[in-house]
């Protein structure tokens, strides 16, 4: 058996070496350089994946900032005020529809917190709302998660090449987004005011609240959806319309 394993051994090793130059041959005889020249193309694509995720994460930043403008110009200038019981006040307003339009352009939390920082601002400087400006902020993001969510999660609009199916899709996040709002708004300022600020007049205005938090998110769905299916083609046009897969 040794004697067998001894004259079997060259053999194999002569099989192995003729493999190894086969594979030479074929990578050109240069396997170190045909092994870098993989590995550098890993890189390479590697790199101008990650740079495509910065320039794209840069241009959410830049629209979520556009978007916390808009909000904030509609809300501090284009709104109608209410007055309620107590010295406080509520706005028949627009601002909601671009927290909801931000999530679908832009993401949940993109557009969530566009919104939401847009809002929270012009409540800190109108004395009335100042008190509320943290439920405004939560209130705003959550909007902006739930739309993003049954937008691009649930319904992915961005991938869909059925007009009527984004169409009911939108409609459907931005109904579900608003009607968050329409609810949860008022019940929270209510409370916020009742347990945080002690204000009993916060009974006599939560009627009022969801009166016009109503009118507002009926409103909003309408403008919202408009907008988006204007703006959906032209942005796909000039290379600004995010997909979310």
């Amino acid at each position: 058996m040794h004697i067998l394993a001894l004259v079997a051994s060259p053999e194999s090793n002569i099989m192995k070496k003729t493999r190894e130059t086969e594979g030479n041959k074929k990578s050109g005889g240069f396997p170190m350089i045909a092994k870098n020249r993989t590995a550098a193309e890993k890189n390479t694509n590697t790199v101008a994946a990650e740079s495509k995720t910065n320039d794209e994460v840069i241009r959410k930043l830049v629209f979520a900032g556009v978007f916390a403008a808009i909000t904030y110009v509609v809300f501090t200038f284009l709104s109608i005020r209410v007055p309620t019981p107590g010295g406080g006040q509520v706005s028949i307003h627009l601002g909601n529809a671009f927290v909801v339009l931000g999530a679908l352009l832009l993401g949940g939390m993109y557009g969530g917190i566009g919104g939401a920082i847009g809002l929270t601002i012009a409540d800190l400087i109108d004395p009335v709302y100042i008190v509320q400006a943290p439920i405004t902020f939560v209130i705003k993001l959550c909007i902006g998660l739930l739309t993003g969510f049954i937008a691009h999660r649930l319904g992915h609009i961005t991938t869909e090449t059925s007009r009527s199916k984004v169409l009911h899709r939108v409609i459907a996040a931005s109904v579900a987004g608003l009607s968050f709002n329409a609810i949860f708004d008022p019940l929270l300022r209510y409370f916020y005011k009742l347990l945080v600020l002690g204000k009993p007049a916060a009974e006599l205005s939560l009627t009022i609240n969801f009166a016009v938090t109503l009118l507002n998110s009926v409103v909003s769905v309408f403008i919202t959806v408009i907008l988006y299916m204007a703006l959906r083609v032209p942005l796909k046009k000039v290379g600004l319309f995010f997909t979310f897969r």
